[in-house]
């Protein structure tokens, strides 16, 4: 009996951890990046089902800037500068960015005089990691480089990303 009690015990403790860090991401303060976890999303006008939807995004993983907290909701900017709410468990903490202004180079290192992998014409969105000093490891489903920062929008000017 004993040990069926710390079983029970144990998976309840371990539910309770997954709950803070998943809690800890959604009380962060604006404001951050993060992207879009669903397929299919809302914009509203104001931080409740009740306002009218804006616009219906149906771009997964498109990058966001949140700037502003009230509740279960996040005001939103998409990289078109629009902004509106959204429900928080329709957002995801994957860092993600678009190629914005032309044509970029994915290159092998990073830096200029490296190997171009891949060419990503702006609206391309990518996962991106590994930012520092000005570049950003862009993946575009398994292709991926290194790209300047500057031609992306998802990250802070020189932000580091691990």
């Amino acid at each position: 009996m004993r040990l069926w009690s710390w079983i029970i015990l144990g998976a309840a403790a371990l539910s309770l951890t997954v709950l803070d860090a998943g809690e800890a991401w959604a009380q962060r303060k604006p404001p951050y990046f993060a992207s879009i976890a669903a397929g299919k999303a809302r914009m509203r006008t104001g931080p409740g089902r009740n306002y009218p939807a804006s616009w219906l995004y149906q771009r997964e993983d498109l990058p966001i800037r949140v700037i502003d907290v009230y509740g279960e909701w996040r005001k939103v900017q998409d990289p078109d500068g629009t902004e509106g709410w959204m429900q928080v468990n329709l957002l995801s903490d994957t860092r993600t960015a678009m190629i914005v202004g032309r044509v970029a180079e994915l290159r092998a290192q990073p830096q200029f005089g490296a190997r171009v992998n891949w060419r990503a014409a702006p609206g391309v969105v990518g996962r991106i990691s590994r930012c520092r000093q000005g570049w950003c490891y862009f993946d575009v489903r398994g292709r991926g480089g290194y790209v300047e920062q500057s031609h992306i929008w998802g990250t802070d000017p020189n932000e580091v990303v691990p």
